[in-house]
């Protein structure tokens, strides 16, 4: 709302590549206070590997508007809570079918309405799920 206010951005659902990227940037530097200024990583170490990672997938995205590309952010988003999810579940060895089964029903359900509402290409798609999927899994890997 502040950056509508400003006149930087004219309306979020219809945010051209020039428009992303003060609220990626911004995205960015609040989840860098997140992980640099909390004790997330003291006290709920997996949480903490989901937002580092959500760090990677902002700065990703940011390289890609400056590259001119738009990938789905909505993709990003439900494809990495999926991918952490997973990961979590597996780690801790939870029984949880059902709330993995619901998320595959999200992510798809994302999908199709984004290409409903022709706000992205199916590029646009599966590059977004790289971007959320790649750096849960990586983080989770990479620092165990």
């Amino acid at each position: 709302m502040l950056l509508k206010a400003l006149k930087k951005v004219k309306s979020f659902t219809e945010a051209t590549i020039e428009e992303r990227r003060l609220p990626i940037f911004i995205q960015i530097i609040l989840l860098y206070i997140l992980l640099n200024f909390t004790v997330l990583e003291i006290h709920f170490p997996e949480l903490y590997k989901f937002f580092q990672a959500g760090f990677i997938s902002s700065f990703l995205v940011f390289v890609s508007v400056m590259l001119r590309f738009k990938t789905s952010l909505h993709m990003i988003g439900i494809t990495s809570l999926f991918v952490f999810v997973v990961m979590l579940t597996s780690y801790l060895e939870i029984e949880a079918t059902y709330t993995i089964a619901y998320l595959i029903m999200c992510v798809g359900f994302v999908a199709s309405s984004r290409l409903y509402m022709k706000a992205h290409t199916p590029i646009e798609l599966i590059a977004g799920m790289f971007i959320g999927a790649l750096p849960q899994v990586f983080v989770w890997f990479y620092s165990m």
